[in-house]
C-alpha cells in the first residue's frame, strides 16, 4: 500500500503529501492550496482516501502495469471526489516518471516506475445558485443543505433529488421519478444551477403480492411474514419493513421486493417478492475459558425452516465449569421453537424447554422447565416479550446443616422490554442497548409469591476521525422480591464475579451473608467500563474496570468488589476473539490474575 506520510511540505502554492511504497521509489499528491487551511486539509484527506494508487498493496510484486491501471482509474475517482466537495473547475494530472498517465499505452507499460506525481488544482469552490426541485410532496425542502448560497456539494444535490422522489413514494405514488434535470456550472461566478423536475405519477394502493425465487417456504407464509398491507396506501417504508421482516427470520439468504408492474386501472399496484433460501440446517460450537470460571463448552443444531413456514428450531447443549476444584460440572440442554408472523407480521411465537443440572457450592439443583410466549416488534428498535413459564426442580441446600432437599414448582409470567440502537450487536461502536425484565412468579409447594427483576444498560461511543477509540459502559441491576433467600429458587438469587460481571474476581465469588450462611443475594448491581482502541483493522487493545455489589436485602447491607485489566481483540467474521487478563483491585473475594478467552466483546 502506498502510505501517505504524516508531514506536509509547503511550497509557494502547493502542499506536497509524500506517499511511500515498496514497489515505487516515490509517490506524491500535490494539492494546490484551497480557500482555507481547513478546506485544504479536508480535501487532501478525501483525495488520499479515494486514490487507487494509495490503496495498492505494499508489495514488491506490484507490477508497473498495475500502477498504470491504478493511475488511469484515479482520474475518475479524484474528479468524483472533487465534485462531492463542490469543486467543478478542478484540474487533475497524474504523471508517471514525467509522462501523463492517460497517454501511456496500457499495452506498452514501462519496465520500471520510479516516481508518480498526482497534481490537483481544485479551483474555486462552487455554491448553489438556482436550487429548485419541483413539485415537492410536502412543504419543506427535501434536504436542508440544498438551498441557494450553500456549498454546491454533488452529494447534497444527489441526496436532495433522491429524497424528493422518496417523499412522493412514501405518500402513495410508487412510480414517482425524476422526469428532467438541468445542472449548469457557471465558472466565472463559481455557481452551480440545479433544476430538477419530478413526475409523481398516479397514487396507488397495495395490490396482490407475487412470490418468486428459490424457496422451500410456503408462498402463503412468505406473504404473511412480509405483511404488505393489501388495500392500504402504498408507502416505500412499508416495502422496506416487509423486506426487513423476511430477513430477520434468518431463513433467507436474499430478499428483494419490487413493483410487479404499472398501477392498475383500479388504482392498485401488485408487488413481487423474490427470495432465496439459506441452507436450512446449521451446526455450531463454542468454547470459553478462564482460570477461575473453568472451561465452558457449547454446541447447537439449528433448522431454519422446520415446518415449511420459516420456523426456527434450535437444540443447544452446554457443559460448564469444567476443571474447577470447588465446584462440580454443570450441564444444560435446551430446545427453542420460533414461528414468525403468528398474530400479525411483527409478532413471533416461541416455545422453550430445558433441562439443567447445576452443581454449585451453595446448592445442587436438577431442573426441568417449559416456557411459551410471544415477542412483539413495536418498531425498528423496540421489542417486547410476554410468556408463561412452568418449572420443576429438586434442590439440595448445601448451606444448611445438615443438608436439606426441597422440591420447587414455579409458575411464572416473564415480561421483557428491549430497546436496541447499537450499530453492531457483536462489536458495537455507537448507540445503546436497554433491556428490562420482570418475572412475577408463584411457588406452588409452599404457596409463596414473588417477582424477579433485572435491568441491563449499555452505551457505546467512538472518538476521532477514524473512530478507532471506542468507550463502552455497562450497568446491571437485579432484585428478588418476595421469598427469603433460603426459600427462593436458587437461579433467582444474585452473585458477582467472573466474565459476565466482574473480571479479575473468581466466578460467583461475591454472595450475601444470612445468619452465618452464604447464599446468593436478593439484590445486585454491577458496572463496567472499557476503552477499546483499534491498532489495525484486525487487532485491538482494551483497558477495562468492573465493579459488583450483592446484598441480602434490597440494596441494603451489601458488599462490593472490583477488578481491572487489559485485553486483546482480533476481528473475525463471527465477532472479535477476546483475550482478557484481569486481577482484583477491591474487595477480599479473590487474588491473583485471571485469564478469559472467548468470542465477542465482553458486552
Amino acid at each position: 500500500m502506498f502510505k501517505i506520510g504524516r508531514f506536509l511540505a509547503v511550497g509557494a502554492a502547493l502542499i506536497s503529501l509524500p506517499l511511500e511504497a515498496m514497489a515505487l521509489e516515490r509517490v506524491q499528491l500535490r494539492l494546490v492550496r484551497a480557500a482555507t487551511p481547513e478546506e485544504t486539509t479536508n480535501l487532501g484527506q478525501s483525495l488520499q482516501a479515494s486514490s487507487v494508487l494509495n490503496s495498492l498493496e505494499t508489495s514488491d510484486e506490484t507490477l508497473p502495469r498495475d500502477v498504470v491501471a491504478a493511475a488511469r482509474a484515479d482520474y475518475t475517482r479524484l474528479v468524483e471526489t472533487l465534485y462531492a466537495q463542490g469543486y467543478y473547475s478542478a484540474v487533475v494530472r497524474i504523471s508517471i516518471d514525467g509522462r501523463e498517465a492517460a497517454l501511456i499505452d496500457p499495452f506498452q507499460t514501462p519496465a520500471a516506475i520510479g516516481e508518480v506525481v498526482i497534481f490537483v488544482d481544485p479551483g474555486q469552490r462552487f455554491r448553489l445558485g438556482q436550487a429548485e426541485i419541483a413539485p415537492l410532496a410536502g412543504d419543506n425542502p427535501p434536504v436542508e443543505e440544498f438551498r441557494s448560497g450553500a456549498p454546491a456539494l454533488a452529494t447534497v444535490v444527489r441526496d436532495a433529488a433522491q429524497t424528493a422522489v422518496r417523499d412522493w413514494r412514501e405518500r402513495g405514488f410508487p412510480k414517482a421519478e425524476i422526469a428532467d434535470q438541468s445542472i449548469a456550472a457557471r465558472h466565472p461566478s463559481a455557481q452551480l444551477d440545479v433544476a430538477v423536475a419530478i413526475a409523481p405519477g398516479r397514487r396507488a394502493l397495495f395490490g396482490d403480492t407475487e412470490i418468486a425465487g428459490k424457496t422451500a417456504v410456503r408462498e402463503g407464509r412468505v406473504r404473511q411474514i412480509a405483511g404488505l398491507p393489501k388495500g392500504d396506501r402504498y408507502a416505500i417504508s412499508e416495502v422496506e419493513r416487509a423486506a426487513s421482516r423476511l430477513r430477520k427470520t434468518g431463513t433467507f439468504q436474499s430478499v428483494q421486493i419490487d413493483q410487479a408492474g404499472p398501477v392498475a386501472e383500479d388504482g392498485t399496484i401488485d408487488m413481487e417478492i423474490t427470495v432465496i433460501d439459506r441452507k436450512p440446517r446449521r451446526i455450531g460450537a463454542g468454547i470459553e475459558y478462564s482460570t477461575f470460571d473453568g472451561l465452558n463448552l457449547t454446541g447447537f443444531w439449528l433448522h431454519r425452516n422446520f415446518l415449511g413456514g420459516a420456523e426456527r428450531f434450535r437444540i443447544e447443549g452446554e457443559v460448564s465449569e469444567i476443571g474447577l476444584q470447588a465446584e462440580g460440572i454443570d450441564y444444560a440442554l435446551s430446545f427453542r421453537f420460533e414461528r414468525p408472523a403468528v398474530y400479525g407480521p411483527d409478532t413471533l411465537f416461541f416455545a422453550e424447554a430445558g433441562l439443567a443440572y447445576e452443581d454449585e457450592p451453595d446448592y445442587l439443583e436438577r431442573r426441568a422447565e417449559l416456557t411459551v410466549g410471544v415477542s412483539q416488534q413495536f418498531n425498528e428498535h423496540l421489542t417486547g416479550e410476554l410468556g408463561l413459564g412452568l418449572s420443576y426442580s429438586e434442590v439440595t441446600d448445601r448451606f444448611a446443616t445438615p443438608e436439606t432437599t426441597r422440591t420447587l414448582q414455579v409458575v411464572s409470567l416473564p415480561v421483557a422490554l428491549t430497546f436496541d440502537k447499537r450499530d453492531d450487536a457483536l462489536d458495537a461502536t455507537s448507540g445503546f442497548y436497554l433491556r428490562g425484565t420482570a418475572t412475577p412468579f408463584y411457588e406452588t409447594v409452599e404457596g409463596q409469591p414473588g417477582a424477579h427483576l433485572t435491568f441491563d444498560g449499555r452505551a457505546y461511543r467512538a472518538f476521532g476521525e477514524d473512530e478507532r477509540l471506542v468507550t463502552a459502559t455497562r450497568l446491571q441491576l437485579g432484585a428478588l422480591l418476595g421469598p427469603e433467600a433460603e426459600d427462593a429458587p436458587p437461579g433467582m438469587l444474585f452473585y458477582s464475579g467472573g466474565g459476565g460481571t466482574v473480571r479479575g474476581q473468581p466466578y460467583r465469588s461475591l454472595d450475601a451473608e444470612y445468619n452465618g450462611s452464604s447464599l446468593g443475594g436478593r439484590s445486585f448491581a454491577a458496572t463496567s467500563g472499557e476503552l477499546r482502541y483499534g491498532v489495525t483493522d484486525k487487532i485491538g487493545v482494551v483497558a477495562f474496570a468492573d465493579a459488583g455489589y450483592v446484598a441480602p436485602e434490597i440494596f441494603e447491607d451489601g458488599d462490593w468488589h472490583a477488578g481491572a485489566g487489559l485485553g486483546l481483540r482480533y476481528t473475525t467474521p463471527v465477532g472479535p476473539i477476546r483475550l482478557d487478563v484481569a486481577g482484583p483491585v477491591a474487595g477480599d473475594t479473590g487474588e491473583g490474575v485471571q485469564i478469559y478467552i472467548g468470542i465477542g466483546q465482553a458486552f
